[in-house]
């Protein structure tokens, strides 16, 4: 997954397949000979060693490699359109893709720059056409879309026009989490609000509620004869914790700011993962947790990325850090500390600037690839996909913070 990405011509692919030696410049990458490797092994290979390519089929693709387009087709997503094929003892699944964005924040300076633009959604602009691209799209939504209270949090309160989810809708986002510090900043009444404005649109909100059990409750969306549930809470407090007669969200109490790690909230988490696990049949979970301004994620990340997992969640994404985090590895699955910003205007610093999309395939229920495409907010506030040397620093500040084999040993 750590080179950039690769498209081989159709006739040259032929020849890989055939085994003809190929070097990597041959099909525009750094390095020399290309290690060519076939057989049950040969994944591992790639997942260990940058310089090998591996021949194999898509099925027994996993999202800890990354498969090569061939004369720009990308064997994941349209496999009936690959130039190489072979037959199958069993019926191709459905391909379904799920995309997921990092923090959203489209109010304070982001509002300001959106309306002197003529459009409150401005920022998603550049990057709508991909995020409406996927089956599902999901992001977490970090502000309310009401000020019916005073702010909790001063400067740092968020709070975006009602008007950003036709905004929202059109950039194709199906979910929106609202677990996280920021759903409370104006009060209960416009935490209300918000909720109730996103009941009212096309899109469903996960992780905040009027009362726990509504915070807690999980949201499913269905694509193409495939059940895709989601969880989502909030680790880093100032949001309300939901309680029985308490509105706001859905809470592991844990480090940084909230722990030690409560057993009692962890339970509550794992139960509900597990039960949701039963009747669908993928899991994604949402978390906001972690340090600000960090590679790095704090212990209590990784115990609880490994407890989701060990409960039944096929992926767990998180936010909150502002920059992008490594991404740990349980049982051959992802746990995504934090995509970064995707819409914010923390323009201090570079890495609150930079951030990735996570680009899923699924085929049936089985995670079969995992693109993470890197960007850059501009001036405007609006996330645009960057390239390049650009491109490579952002995945590989990522890739030096994660677990092998992402990163280093």
């Amino acid at each position: 997954m750590q080179r950039p990405r690769i498209d081989i011509p159709v006739r040259r692919a032929r020849r890989i397949a055939a085994g003809a030696p190929t070097t990597w410049a041959e099909i525009g990458q750094p390095g020399g000979r290309i290690d060519i490797r076939t057989g049950p092994g040969a994944l591992r290979a790639v997942e260990r060693d940058a310089d090998v390519l591996a021949v194999a089929p898509a099925s027994r693709l996993r999202p800890t490699v990354m498969a090569a387009t061939v004369g720009g087709v990308d064997p994941l997503r349209d496999p009936g359109d690959y130039a190489l094929n072979v037959d199958a003892p069993t019926a191709m699944p459905a391909v379904t893709t799920v995309t997921v964005a990092g923090d959203i924040m489209l109010g304070r300076a982001v509002a300001v720059a959106a309306a002197a633009a003529g459009d409150v959604a401005a920022p998603l602009g550049p990057m709508r056409r991909r995020l409406a691209g996927a089956d599902i799209t999901v992001g977490n939504l970090e502000s309310t879309l009401s000020q019916a209270g005073p702010p909790e949090q001063g400067g740092d309160s968020f709070a975006a026009p009602p008007s950003v989810l036709d905004g929202l809708d059109e950039a194709g986002f199906d979910l929106l989490s609202l677990g996280n510090n920021h759903t409370g900043d104006y009060g209960d009444r416009a935490l209300l609000q918000t909720i109730e404005r996103l009941r009212q649109s096309p899109i469903e909100s996960v992780g905040a509620g009027r009362d726990a059990r509504h915070a807690w409750r999980p949201v499913v969306l269905r694509r193409n004869g495939i059940s895709f549930g989601f969880v989502a809470f909030n680790a880093i407090g100032e949001t309300p914790r939901a309680t029985r007669g308490q509105p706001g969200a859905a809470e592991v109490r844990m480090q940084p700011r909230t722990g030690p790690l409560d057993r009692g909230d962890l339970r509550r988490l794992t139960t509900t993962i597990d039960t949701l696990s039963r009747r669908v049949d993928v899991v994604v979970a949402m978390p906001h947790w972690g340090d600000q301004y960090t590679y790095e994620p704090v212990p209590d990340q990784r115990r609880v990325g490994r407890a989701m997992i060990d409960a039944g969640a096929d992926i767990v994404v998180g936010g909150h850090p502002h920059w992008t985090q490594g991404i740990q590895l349980r049982h051959r699955q992802l746990v995504v500390h934090s995509l970064g910003n995707f819409v914010f205007d923390m323009d201090f610093s570079t890495q609150t600037q930079e951030g990735v999309l996570l680009e899923l395939v699924f085929w049936g229920s089985e995670l079969k690839g995992a693109r993470f495409v890197p960007y850059v907010i501009g001036p405007d506030y609006a996330p645009r996909r960057a390239f390049g040397l650009r491109a490579e620093a952002i995945l590989s500040a990522m890739w030096a913070a994660s677990d092998p084999p992402l990163g280093p040993e």
